[in-house]
């Protein structure tokens, strides 16, 4: 037994379940039945196979079982020993026990009992799983020299010569003069001491030697050293091209009547490779002068993964290569192949990802000289360097759906997302989900991964800015902070997502008109209030002024309400009674000054532009127009050009004159009087410019008023309110005629629109008065053509009873009476007043009184006194004596021909009183 003083060591391992590897390399055995664990004999080596399914916490400690004995195996012990373990980051353990160990049940060199105790630890030391492992292997083809070369250790063990059988071996001589050399204290059959060759020599004793952390120890017919790597006595030597280590040493072996010196050397390689991107290709020399002296062959050439050795089926599934050249044994393995593992890393916060695997070679050859055996076995891990595997950011989007579908990837199981970076600050994959980012993780079949994003455009992580109005650039700068399991290391990708969509919906605008506004109505596009509402005024652009107009907005729409004689407005034409005005509006972006849109609206408003009054007053309006930009209405006069507008601005000038003055002309046509004046610039105001006479005006506007002379006007005495008062059309006089009741025979005091209807008595006098209205021209007269009475309000119903026919009064009704009329302080003309009365009466039916009220209706002419011969030749030329009896007979007064205008007039109702007495 091999005595070491040392400090127990506990073995660390991460244990952290994930699923698969990248490209489907399995490297899990697999499950032992009993809950992960599985045994093996491999030749001369056993494997232990602990599942990451039985792995539990992080801590796991392993001792060998030595009948009672319990000993840990740390590291270096581990090594010294025969022991090896490797452990992949997710908890995978093999351990790797050779046959001739320090703690193995040797039964002769063919039996060979092994015991493993495996102790795990949870969150604390306290929460212990233990596992007993034991297992019994048979191995009795030993060869003259074995030579294993593991993870940890080199391990060399030889056949020895016993004295019954005299062998001669290489580097094996016995010396029986040294005997007495030999301290007493070494038994029979035990090692003395042994020499290193480094390659200078370097004696030690054994039991120095085993302080020096080297193993060495005699079987029933072996003598086995094991040297860890990297030792004092070990060294490097380049074979071929192949790095290798070296431990060569002559071990002194006390017999007992001799002395055997036996010289073994192990050469192991530690490089020799060669990687692709899909290969990996292992060289290790042919032939390693170390351990062959002389010509030899190789009897037999195996490969293997994990300490198992392959057939040629199993090879070819797994597309390993195993051949010789001159110089070289060679093992090509493909990147990927399930009996490794992929892991990933982040140095320098760049993805990069590893493959590991653990081939074996195994080759046998024979010396020719001593026909000695020579079984050489490697035990090889390999991991490739660092392969840069940047993450791929695919953007698949439906530009109509408006969400950035983004796929990040491809990673190995062991990556997972913890959080994104946006622009508004860090998110965990939990609150993307919950503010509806639709997070996913994808795996595949190769136990690879990637991970899907959405994030809709109208989210506030997304930036957004348009290269052009209809254009909106939707931009997504985000971080992907990625974590490498088990180790818990993080690294991060960034990402920037672009996409580009004509999708702006602009802001339209649309108008109408009422009698006296336009009203315009904006409504927001997709990027709502994004503009300035911009109005033309005198040829340029300038913002709305919101205190100058009506404005409200609702957040979709804005509704601005603007006069049409507001400072904003054109006035394109002018009609005799309305004015087309035009207003223009732009909507421009800003800071870009792009014009989104715009809208010209022009409508037609009624205006009265001249008004002609029954007393000769006349009012005219000029207005400036757009197509004389350059007016100034205050220089406008009329065609005397002393006549100057009353009131002007910028925009209108105002006149006010009488017919008979500022050179207004009067002509006479059939039965109308026309009176005409122009205003015009008739003068420029230039510092040489003559300011007589009309030179060369860009404004003219005719004034006209028309008067129906020498004609019949019918007219209408209301009764009831007017809704507004009489307003004549523009350009054309309206001579106005009312008949109104008076009280008494003064015609002081009459009755007005609210005392109807008027009550009276039977024969009580009605005093009825017809004037015509506002009219100072004494050229014209007011005749009573016809007037009668009716039961209702159409003049034209029957019974009806003549009152005045044919400008005379019914001589057969005695109580029709004309009053005359003189100038008084109302009355300045009195032509232009007419006076009648009549007591009141009723309508008879087969000599039955009709006690119902009355209704009295005149037309009435309007004559040119300056032709005397016509109509204004007097009230009355001739009496009437055929009138009708007062009696509902149906007949109707005289008429007058057909080609007389007439003004119509009615009074009424008139009601006959309940107490009236019949006469």
């Amino acid at each position: 037994m091999i005595h070491v003083f040392e400090c127990f060591v506990t073995w660390i391992l991460l244990a952290v379940p994930v699923c698969g590897l990248f490209q489907s390399p399995s490297s899990k055995p697999s499950s032992h039945p009993d809950g992960g664990l599985k045994s093996e004999c491999l030749w001369n080596i056993m494997r232990l196979t602990l599942d990451e399914a039985l792995a539990v916490g992080s801590q796991l400690e392993i001792a060998a079982i030595n009948g009672t004995d319990i000993i840990p195996l740390s590291p270096t012990l581990a090594a010294q020993c025969g022991y090896s373990m490797d452990s992949d980051p997710w908890g995978n353990t093999k351990v790797f026990v050779s046959l001739l160990g320090c703690y193995v049940d040797n039964q002769a060199d063919e039996t060979f009992n092994l015991g493993l105790r495996i102790q795990m630890y949870g969150d604390g030391l306290s929460k212990k799983v233990q596992h007993d492992v034991t297992e019994t292997c048979s191995y009795s083809r030993w060869a003259s020299r074995e030579i294993l070369c593991d993870r940890n250790y080199m391990e060399v063990s030889t056949l020895m010569v016993t004295p019954e059988v005299p062998v001669t071996m290489d580097g094996q001589k016995v010396q029986e003069t040294w005997q007495d050399a030999i301290p007493d204290a070494v038994a029979p059959n035990s090692i003395w001491k042994m020499t290193f060759h480094t390659p200078d020599s370097k004696v030690m004793v054994l039991k120095d030697a085993h302080r020096a952390g080297y193993g060495a120890m005699t079987t029933p017919t072996r003598l086995v050293l094991r040297s860890p790597y990297n030792m004092p006595e070990t060294y490097a030597e380049e074979v071929a091209g192949v790095p290798m280590e070296v431990f060569s040493v002559s071990t002194y072996y006390k017999q007992v009547r001799r002395l055997a010196i036996i010289v073994s050397a192990a050469a192991c390689p530690t490089g020799g490779l060669v990687f692709t991107d899909e290969v990996i290709t292992w060289y290790v020399p042919r032939r390693i002068p170390p351990l062959i002296s002389s010509a030899f062959k190789i009897l037999e050439t195996h490969m293997g993964i994990n300490g198992q050795r392959l057939d040629k089926t199993m090879m070819a599934i797994r597309r390993y290569k195993l051949s010789i050249t001159e110089s070289h044994v060679v093992i090509e393995l493909p990147v990927g192949s399930p009996d490794g593992y992929y892991k990933s890393h982040a140095p320098d916060y760049s993805y990069h990802i590893t493959y590991t695997v653990e081939p074996m070679l195994e080759l046998l050859w024979r010396a020719e000289d001593t026909r000695a055996d020579t079984r050489y076995k490697v035990l090889f891990p390999i991991t490739t360097p660092l392969m840069p595997r940047p993450p791929h950011v695919t953007e698949s989007r439906v530009p109509e759906q408006k969400v950035f579908n983004v796929l990040l990837g491809t990673f190995l199981h062991d990556v997972s997302l913890l959080n994104i970076t946006f622009t508004t600050g860090v998110l965990t994959v939990t609150e993307c989900n919950a503010r509806g980012f639709d997070f996913q993780e994808h795996r595949f079949a190769n136990s690879s991964k990637t991970f899907s994003l959405q994030v809709p455009f109208s989210d506030e992580v997304v930036l957004k800015h348009n290269p052009n109005p209809l254009t909106t650039v939707y931009f997504l700068p985000l971080v992907f902070g990625l974590l490498i399991l088990p180790e818990q290391i993080p690294f991060p990708h960034p990402a920037e997502l672009e996409a580009s969509l004509e999708d702006v919906v602009l802001p339209t605008t649309t108008g109408f008109c009422d009698q006296d506004n336009f009203y315009i109505s904006v409504k927001y596009g997709s990027q709502g209030d994004n503009f300035q509402i911009m109005m033309l005024h005198a040829g340029s652009w300038r913002e709305l002024d919101t205190e100058l107009y009506s404005l409200t907005d609702n957040n979709t729409h804005v509704s601005i309400v603007v006069p049409y004689t507001a400072p904003d407005t054109v006035f394109e034409t002018v009609q005799s009674d309305s004015i087309r005005a035009r207003v223009d509006l732009l909507l421009l972006e800003t800071p870009n000054m792009w014009q989104l849109n715009d809208l010209s609206l022009a409508c037609y408003f009624p205006l009265t532009m001249t008004e002609c009054y029954p007393n000769g007053t006349v009012t005219a309006l000029a207005v400036k127009v757009e197509s004389v930009r350059n007016l100034n209405p205050k220089y406008l006069t009329l065609s005397d050009q002393s006549c100057k507008p009353v009131f002007s601005n910028d925009r209108f000038a105002f006149f006010s004159f009488s017919l008979n003055s500022c050179g207004t002309t009067r002509t006479f046509f059939d039965n109308v009087m026309a009176y005409e004046n122009e205003i015009a610039m008739h003068h420029s105001m230039g510092k040489h410019q003559s300011r007589k006479g009309l030179i060369n005006p860009d404004y003219r506007h005719t004034v006209s008023c028309y008067y129906l002379v020498n004609d019949t006007e019918t007219m209408a005495f209301r009764t009831r309110p007017r809704n507004s008062d009489p307003k004549a059309d523009p350009g054309v006089g309206q001579l106005v005629v009312q008949m109104r009741l008076a009280q008494e025979v003064s015609y002081d005091l009459f009755y007005q629109t609210e005392d109807y209807p008027v009550v009276k008595y039977l024969q009580q006098p009605l005093y009825f008065e017809v004037e015509l209205m506002w009219s100072t021209d004494p050229r014209i007269a007011l005749v009573l053509e016809n007037c009668w009475a009716t039961l209702h309000e159409d003049r034209t119903t029957l019974p009806s009873w003549d009152l005045i026919v044919k400008r005379c009064e019914n001589l057969d009704d005695r109580y029709i009476v004309f009053h005359p009329v003189v100038a008084d302080a109302r009355i300045h003309i009195p032509a232009h007043v007419k006076r009648f009365s009549v007591k009141m009466f009723t309508f008879t039916t087969d000599e039955t009184v009709l006690k119902e009220q009355i209704f009295v209706h005149c037309d009435a002419d309007l004559c040119d006194t300056t032709k005397p011969d016509g109509i204004c030749s007097g009230q009355c030329a001739s009496p009437l004596r055929d009138a009708k009896p007062l009696k509902p007979t149906g007949s109707r007064r005289g008429r007058r021909a057909a080609d007389i205008s007439q003004h119509q007039i009615s009074s009424g109702p008139i009601l006959l009183s309940d107490s009236s007495n019949f006469v």
